[in-house]
């Protein structure tokens, strides 16, 4: 059974709530019927009633898979700004949130804060940007959390790691340049959302060209600020480094150059990435020539999961994060 195949027999035993704020969007809509209908989530779309309610009667779906928000029931929007300005540490009084709520993704994204739903997926037609402003404002960053980052999931044919072909990777695209602090961040947040989602025990390396103190530069001092900084901020978690790629994930050759007790050193199944530059490059070669599957990039660093899709995906593509988010949702709950 593949990775996906394990991800979408785990939705199905906890189904959580996934709003839908481009709930009229065709793609959007099929993945999200699909989803709901076989049984991974409870779908909810965010709009106009009417104007839902018709668009899922003339493209066939069954409307009774569905859960249909009106933004303009008074009474609703009332109980959800009430139950989130009562919130601890919220940014938004009721006025500025009312005002914030005439947006469709920032009502669903309110829902969210709230606990009406698990969720909140979007992007074919709102912007990354749109989406993570939105989730900094409404959702928030988890406690220590610096920065929002993304982590994806690789399935490398050939690769004998210490979770089989499996190994998570990040940040590959959101965060460019990310500080100390930030990278710490990122390692920190990966470990959460493996941990969630799959239900390993992280090990966690942070890369870059140099094995502990094999270089030197403020490029590798970067990444050993990080190691510090994460280990301060959780040292329940194995985050390890600075360690060469191969040091981190090969047990032969963490032994001849990691002179050191280390949980992580040659069994790393997290890698953070020390910038953006190496992170796009790294996945593109791991899928060019290690002709690897590669998932996400998952968001994560937001108090609750947010998802934000690529507008060309297909709907299967659409349908596998869905899915992916809502166990992620699940798992966060545990």
């Amino acid at each position: 059974m593949s990775v996906i195949d394990q991800i979408f027999e785990k939705a199905k035993l906890n189904p959580q709530k996934v709003v839908f704020p481009e709930a009229l969007n065709e793609k959007m809509m099929q993945a999200a019927f699909e989803a709901g209908n076989e049984g991974y989530i409870y779908p909810i779309l965010v709009g106009n009633k009417a104007e839902i309610e018709q668009a899922v009667k003339e493209r066939g779906y069954d409307l009774s898979v569905f859960t249909v928000v009106d933004m303009e029931d008074e009474e609703y929007r009332r109980t959800l700004i009430e139950k989130y300005i009562a919130l601890p540490d919220t940014r938004l009084k009721e006025k500025a949130l009312n005002r914030r709520m005439q947006d469709k993704l920032q009502f669903a994204m309110v829902m969210q804060a709230v606990g009406d739903a698990d969720v909140t997926f979007a992007g074919i037609d709102y912007t990354t940007g749109d989406v993570l402003l939105a989730g900094q404002m409404i959702i928030g960053l988890k406690p220590g959390i610096a920065t929002i980052s993304s982590i994806g999931l690789c399935d490398i044919p050939g690769f004998e790691g210490s979770e089989g072909s499996l190994l998570a990777v990040g940040d590959s695209a959101v965060c460019t340049n990310p500080n100390a602090e930030q990278l710490a961040s990122i390692a920190i947040s990966a470990c959460d959302t493996v941990k969630s989602l799959l239900g390993w025990q992280p090990r966690c390396a942070c890369v870059s060209y140099s094995t502990l103190g094999s270089g030197q530069g403020e490029l590798i001092d970067k990444v050993t600020e990080a190691v510090k900084i994460a280990n301060e901020l959780r040292p329940d978690l194995a985050i390890d480094g600075e360690f060469q790629l191969d040091a981190a994930i090969s047990p032969s050759v963490a032994a001849k150059k990691v002179k050191r007790d280390s949980k992580v050193a040659g069994k790393a199944n997290v890698v953070i990435w020390p910038d953006l530059n190496v992170g796009n490059v790294a996945v593109k070669l791991i899928q060019q020539f290690g002709h690897a599957d590669a998932y996400g990039p998952m968001l994560q660093g937001f108090k609750k999961v947010v998802c934000d899709c690529s507008r060309g995906a297909p709907v299967s593509e659409l349908k596998g994060n869905i899915v992916i988010s809502a166990v992620r949702a699940a798992g966060e709950k545990e």
